[in-house]
């Protein structure tokens, strides 16, 4: 039958169509329909392309099992009528029957003889064909490989590598990623990973690597502690796999990787995306991976005392981890006994158990991205210190106590800790400890639980007695104080203030009468404004309290408290908007704090001099006082100041471009949010830093992960310019990873919200960004709007040199989408001449030298892609079969704007460009001495910087124009010109 059949040619086009369709069943149901379609046209090399068609979708889908019923009719046609087969027909035959015996070795209800025979088979098929046996070889190596037969397997892989690659050998990147596994199995973590080397990098890739090598490193790269190269693995290979149903055994090694790495929370959430794969039984060796995976993740949970958690699992039933537990070992025991069966051997269960039994490679290992839920061990699933781990030296009480003193009097954050400890070796021993003592370990466990107001009060209490008896009269009312700070903030009245303030006033008279130390009393002072409600005096207030801390400075440990007031004083004062004076009090503060020999205590000021350093954009300042207040903080800092100051650094390297220590910082800064429960508010701002210095680092598909689960809590929780930043860099994530409509939706919901903006910069951009990526979805229509509005926004804003760009780009789409035309697009290129015209008089005018070179640039380069357009639309070329003349008058108009940009241009690659252009219309003109002459003053223009560099300092540019301008030479009918000949001028 005539391939001009339109019943034929309507399934040739939808098996294309199928071809393009994401994987899955509703694939195969078109490919099955499309089979007997073909096979009702008659058409024996349609059903040929049907049949590889279908099984191709079914190997490539949960289906697989499915494979062997077309590829048996295609081999079967194929030994019947060879010549219906075409050479790509053909071809494609011995291709896929590489995938036979691999596809029945997944198959444990599949013989362990037929699997050999089918074996034996393609070695007999492909010897007839005259093909190199380096599949078959590799074939051998995966049949051994399965059933554990390592010195099989290590003759096959030997074979397999020396045997010569030709058409039917596996494609470089599946052969590495097979190489490598096996290197793997063999515990060669490094060369496994050398072997992969050329897949990650790209060099060798396929439409399903590298998302295999990816996914295959993780646990090697943990292994061998690159843990930064493990987690950008899992954050850039799971977002490939994640929307193909044939990658059931990739996402499994992420979910194993997430289950050993300290992020089981992770892994829940890729198990929740795929709950087909509990089901799907047409592979069986990666539905017995998945239910591995499930149960050494179910393993985790219950380990860390959430076994009655509910988690994803098969629908229809609600799991618990424990449950869920139970249900995936025993149906993975299922199918691997089932294998086991067929092969003779327990080396399939063996792996299994293996892999069910794997303990965590590290305790954590922070990705970056938001898990929707925390996962914290209950407190009865932590297990509590027992008492033979406590050394015997510590339960020496007194060496105890002199440690806590020591530290007591170095004014060492750890003092606390040390005088707990203390306490506790004296209640085991039943060691008396006198009222000193006792009074100081009372007082710091008040100091401990002050953020329980109500718990701290009865502890300050019986500190202040215990003081009381030990003669120590200014401690005494020190505590009484603070046990008043501690009932104003829990109850909040009038007369807790007023106790509060009595307890202030008694400590003053006990400073008069020389009984109290000027430290107690300027403690007192601060802490009464700390938790009284601000008032009009507070400022007078703190003035007066540093002016009586310095006139007491020469006093003992004094430049702290003096530092302490000056550090309220800050705050007060950027409270009231004077950023530059407290940046400086907090500067001044630290220093006192490192001249009293405190350093940990100027790690609050410190940080407030960051935050509002980074606030001001001065990085430098931000940048150095958050690595100082990180660093002297160490011992003390809590998970959300950890996280702040790892926040603030990383913004502050990231405006100096230091973005790939920018995202360490933004990393930590995003974990220790998690670990404070902040992962909505700091959280969200860390991973926004993060996503954009991975984005500038090349890491698209890293950043694209972080930012997609940051948005949700930006959204929620932050302002408008940090949700149409994330916007914003997420859009060019997408468009990195050639998912234009997916851009440009981001690019236009940023736009949305900007829109409303006073600076409308911002809006115009991402309109034209928006547009950018729309037209390269196709989406022409959609294109054609976003440019307008991006035109509209440029003029209104007085910027001519974007509203020429988008005008230009504006003709380029009327164009191709095929609705204005060239006439359209020839009015969008007179106006973007006349814009560039008018704003460089303007420029010309004002002496704007800079300006007037830019406007120059863009009206020149407008005239050349003006006629440019107007040949492209041309529909023929001019010659013998240009009866009207309507050719070579497109090409004689698009030579004139070609001359009229080289007029305009200045020396440079510009120029050279649109000479070239200029050159190739004159030869297509039938100009061809014309021709020759513009190609030979390039090369003039060139002669030696093919090896140099050109005058826009770029070798490549140099070498590009030499070569094309040879090649209009050569098409005008002249031998190119040497290095010797252009010097002389000669053709």
């Amino acid at each position: 039958m005539s391939t001009q059949d339109p019943a034929v040619e309507t399934v040739r086009r939808a098996l294309h169509h199928n071809r393009e369709e994401p994987e899955g069943r509703a694939r195969n149901a078109g490919a099955e329909r499309l089979v007997a379609e073909a096979e009702a046209t008659g058409d024996t090399p349609l059903l040929v392309d049907a049949l590889f068609n279908l099984a191709g979708a079914y190997a490539y889908s949960s289906e697989r099992d499915k494979f062997f019923v077309p590829f048996a009719r295609l081999l079967r046609m194929w030994d019947e009528r060879p010549g219906e087969f075409d050479g790509g027909n053909t071809h494609h035959l011995h291709w896929i029957f590489k995938w036979v015996a691999g596809g029945m070795l997944d198959q444990p209800d599949v013989p362990l003889a037929s699997i050999e025979k089918w074996q034996r088979e393609m070695g007999h098929r492909y010897r007839l064909a005259g093909h190199s046996e380096r599949a078959v070889h590799q074939g051998e190596f995966r049949i051994a490989r399965h059933l554990g037969d390592t010195a099989r397997a290590e003759a096959a892989h030997a074979a397999w590598l020396a045997a010569d690659r030709d058409a039917m050998a596996d494609c470089h990147a599946c052969e590495l990623h097979g190489q490598g596994s096996w290197q793997v199995d063999r515990g060669r973590d490094e060369e496994a990973l050398r072997t992969w080397e050329p897949v990650l990098a790209g060099q060798y890739t396929c439409a399903h690597e590298p998302h295999n090598v990816l996914a295959s490193s993780l646990l090697p790269l943990v292994r061998l502690g690159r843990l930064d190269e493990a987690r950008a693995h899992h954050l850039r290979g799971y977002r490939m796999v994640r929307p193909m149903e044939s990658m059931r055994g990739a996402v499994s090694r992420h979910v194993e990787f997430c289950a050993l790495t300290g992020n089981e929370a992770r892994a829940l959430e890729i198990l929740a995306e795929h709950p087909a794969y509990f089901t799907d039984t047409g592979d069986p060796d990666t539905l017995m991976d998945h239910l591995a995976v499930s149960g050494l993740l179910m393993r985790r949970l219950v380990a860390l005392g959430h076994g009655d958690r509910s988690v994803p699992g098969p629908a229809g039933t609600d799991w618990t981890a424990r449950a869920l537990l139970a249900h995936a070992e025993r149906e993975a025991a299922a199918v691997s006994a089932r294998f086991d069966a067929r092969n003779g051997n327990d080396a399939v269960s063996r792996r299994l158990r293996e892999r069910l039994a794997a303990g965590p490679l590290v305790e954590r290992l922070p990705l970056g991205v938001r898990t929707r839920q925390r996962l914290i061990a209950p407190a009865a699933a932590q297990p509590a210190p027992a008492a033979a781990a406590v050394p015997a030296d510590r339960e020496d009480v007194g060496a105890l106590l002199a440690e806590a003193r020591a530290l007591s009097d170095a004014q060492h954050p750890d003092a606390g800790a040390a005088w707990a400890a203390a306490g506790r070796a004296a209640e085991r021993t039943g060691t008396a400890l006198g009222d000193p003592d006792r009074a100081e370990i009372a007082d710091h466990a008040g100091i401990a639980a002050f953020t329980d107001p109500r718990t701290a009060v009865p502890l300050f209490d019986t500190a202040a007695g215990l003081y009381e008896g030990a003669g120590k009269p200014g401690e005494a009312a020190a505590c009484r104080v603070r046990a008043a700070c501690a009932a104003a903030l829990a109850e909040r009245t009038g007369r807790a203030s007023a106790a509060l303030d009595a307890a202030v006033d008694a400590l003053r008279e006990l400073h008069d009468a020389g009984r109290a130390t000027a430290r107690q009393l300027t403690g007192a002072w601060l802490a009464r404004l700390e938790v009284s409600p601000p008032g009009a005096g507070d400022e007078a207030e703190l003035l007066r309290i540093i002016a009586f801390a310095e006139e007491h400075r020469d006093e003992e440990r004094m430049a702290g408290r003096i530092a302490d007031a000056i550090t309220l004083h800050a705050r007060h004062t950027a409270a009231r908007g004077d950023v530059a004076a407290s940046a400086g009090l907090f500067a001044r503060a630290a220093r006192l704090h490192h001249e009293a020999g405190t350093p940990w205590y100027a790690a609050e000021p410190e940080a407030l001099l960051a935050d509002l350093s980074l606030q001001r954009d001065d990085h430098a300042t931000a940048e150095e006082s958050a690595r100082a207040a990180l660093e002297h903080g160490a011992t003390a800092l809590g998970p959300v100041h950890r996280a702040h100051l790892h926040t603030v650094l990383a913004a502050a390297l990231a405006a100096r471009g230091a973005d790939a220590e920018a995202a360490d910082h933004a990393l930590e800064g995003a974990h220790w949010a998690d670990e404070g429960d902040m992962s909505q508010e700091l959280g969200a701002w860390a991973r926004l830093v993060l996503g954009g210095a991975l984005l500038r680092e090349g890491r698209a598909a890293e950043s694209a992960t972080v930012l997609e689960t940051a948005l949700p809590d930006l959204v929620r929780a932050h302002h408008d310019g940090r949700v149409v930043q994330a916007r914003w860099w997420l859009g060019e994530a997408l468009r990195d990873l050639d998912e234009p409509r997916a851009a440009a939706e981001q690019f236009l919901l940023a736009a949305e919200i900007a829109q409303d903006w006073e600076e409308q910069q911002d809006h115009a951009v991402l309109a034209n960004l928006a547009a950018d990526s729309l037209e390269r979805a196709g989406l022409a229509g959609e294109a054609a709007q976003a440019y307008s509005r991006a035109g509209e926004l440029w003029r209104a804003m007085e910027r001519p040199v974007p509203l020429v760009r988008t005008l230009r780009a504006r003709a380029w789409l009327s164009l191709h989408d095929g609705r204005g035309g060239l006439a359209e697009g020839r009015a969008a290129m007179a106006e973007a001449a006349a814009v560039a015209e008018q704003a460089l008089a303007a420029a010309t005018a004002a002496g704007d030298g800079a300006a007037a070179a830019h406007l120059r640039a863009e009206l020149a380069g407008t005239h050349r892609q003006t006629g440019e357009l107007i040949v492209r639309s041309c529909p023929g070329e001019p010659g013998e079969d240009d009866t009207d003349g309507s050719a070579r008058a497109a090409y004689e108009e698009g030579l004139a704007c070609a001359e009229r940009a080289i007029t305009i241009f200045g020396p440079g690659p510009a120029r050279s460009a649109a000479q070239l252009m200029a050159a190739w219309l004159e030869a297509d003109l039938g100009r061809h001495a014309a021709a020759a002459e513009r190609a030979r003053a390039v090369i003039a223009q060139y002669h030696g910087q093919d090896e140099g560099g050109d005058e826009g300092g770029d070798a490549g540019v140099a070498a590009q124009r030499l070569a094309e301008a040879r090649s209009v030479l050569e098409y005008a009918g002249e031998r190119p010109a040497g290095p010797e000949r252009a010097e002389a001028g000669e053709a």
